[in-house]
């Protein structure tokens, strides 16, 4: 965007309301904020050398060189509030969401709220500030936290070690590590015992990297282990087994054996030590490509796992509590982001106890509309899924955006779904004709009507504010 004159505006954000976290505003049209705040490293690039950040309220945003946008939270709206703009689309656009939201699909516990990025105002208001199950719009705070505390740039490494007649496999946390992968480490590991004379040896796993699993809260175990597996820092192509790191261990015997290398006894469970001998590693894509793939397929196994990793990140420890902390602390303290009635117990939005309002669902997208966050943030954007997009949570596989009014919004909406028993979410954001940013969230819960007539509902509202179902 053209560099003019700045406008800065000191006002705050109110959940639900009229104003969010000071914005350094460009004059001009279609001009977007000023970088104010660089984010050339993670945020963790300071906790990891020491103590935890988060000790002593310490900041990592701050240690590592970055401070917040000032905050201050407002008093929440509890009914509709549009704001009077001009321009008759986004009046027309608010009308006609006032009628829509009210569709009996619905049902009556809904909230909503649609922000004009490029003004900072507020366009639409529906008991935004109301707090309600998110489901899977819960993986946009776990993916923010993500990527600003180990940026976009990490990587994710799993090594095989050698000691005391025992090849380890050890577990790095990397959801995507595929059996291609692991049939590499067994080549390169088969090749430094041959090497070194040895026939023959021993197969353990080594996760320690995350403690033994629990549930959240808001879990039960009926979710293990197709809905999401248990948490364990070692997991071959993503499969949902109850142990999945005895299943990458399981394989990997599999693979050495089939080298021409005896394998004695079952896989078992050990630590490396420091004398173990480096024998093979791998390292994933970036984190910036593992973000992607969690959003456009809303994979909860991928959510948890880089929950645990950013706890890690910063010092804390890998559970849901210690991941947790990390998310509020850094949509808070690191965006400004608004935490009034907002409740996380995963990453995941499994859990039935997760709330979140509306408000500050868009909240975290319109950070993507800001150019000063696109290198740290700029996957999630792209991770969105397209309405239309084969392959993703909006796919034609899916039934999204294949209703009368919401078909012309194929290919102009981008969102992150989700989906519980009792709760389904839609948001996203889309460009008008004009090319601003519309950023949107609607949530519901405890609608009694199908899935599939409550996300047609759903994709309504979107194609509204896109403009395209006037």
């Amino acid at each position: 965007m053209s560099d003019t004159a700045a406008e800065t505006h000191m006002t705050t954000y109110a959940p639900g309301g009229r104003r969010r976290h000071r914005k350094t505003k460009q004059g001009g049209t279609g001009v977007r904020r000023a970088v104010v705040l660089a984010m050339a490293v993670p945020v963790a690039s300071a906790a990891l050398a020491g103590t935890s950040a988060f000790a002593a309220g310490n900041d990592p945003a701050a240690a590592a060189g970055h401070s917040a946008p000032d905050h201050a939270e407002g008093t929440p709206a509890t009914g509709t509030d549009t704001n009077t703009r001009t321009g008759t689309g986004d009046q027309q656009m608010a009308a006609n969401l006032d009628a829509r939201v009210l569709d009996q699909r619905l049902g009556s516990d809904v909230s909503g709220v649609v922000l004009d990025a490029d003004s900072d105002s507020t366009l639409w208001d529906h008991h935004a500030s109301t707090a309600l199950m998110p489901a899977s719009n819960a993986k946009l705070a776990t993916a923010t936290a993500a990527l600003t505390v180990l940026g976009p740039q990490h990587r994710f490494t799993t090594k095989v070690v050698y000691g005391d007649g025992t090849l380890k496999l050890v577990g790095g946390g990397d959801r995507t590590l595929s059996g291609d992968d692991l049939a590499e480490l067994a080549r390169t590991a088969v090749a430094g015992l041959k090497k070194a004379g040895l026939s023959s040896v021993k197969v353990a796993v080594d996760d320690s990297l995350f403690p033994e699993p629990t549930l959240a809260a808001g879990w039960n175990d009926g979710y293990y282990p197709d809905t999401v597996a248990p948490v364990r820092a070692l997991v071959v192509d993503g499969h949902g087994v109850q142990d999945t790191s005895v299943d990458a261990g399981q394989a990997f015997a599999k693979l050495v054996a089939a080298q021409g290398v005896t394998v004695d006894g079952d896989v078992t469970r050990a630590t490396a030590r420091r004398t173990d001998v480096p024998v093979a590693r791998h390292t994933s894509g970036p984190l910036a490509d593992v973000v992607e793939k969690m959003l456009k397929t809303s994979d909860n196994n991928i959510a948890e796992t880089l929950l645990r990793m950013t706890a890690l990140g910063v010092g804390r420890p890998a559970t849901f509590e210690g991941g947790t902390e990390v998310v509020r602390h850094v949509l808070s303290r690191h965006y400004g982001v608004s935490l009034e009635n907002f409740e996380i117990h995963d990453g995941s939005g499994l859990s039935r106890a997760d709330r979140i309002p509306a408000a500050t669902l868009a909240q975290l997208l319109e950070l993507l509309t800001e150019d000063r966050y696109a290198h740290t943030l700029g996957s999630i954007l792209e991770g969105l899924p397209v309405a239309g997009e084969a392959g993703s949570t909006l796919g034609p596989e899916w039934g999204r955006f294949d209703d009368p009014h919401s078909q012309c919004a194929v290919g102009k909406v981008q969102a992150k779904t989700g989906t519980l028993t009792g709760a389904i979410a839609l948001s996203g954001l889309t460009r008008t004709e004009s090319g601003e940013w519309r950023v949107f969230s609607f949530v519901e819960n405890g609608a009694t009507a199908a899935p599939s007539d409550i996300k047609d509902a759903m994709d309504g509202l979107a194609a509204t504010v896109n403009g395209c179902w006037a």
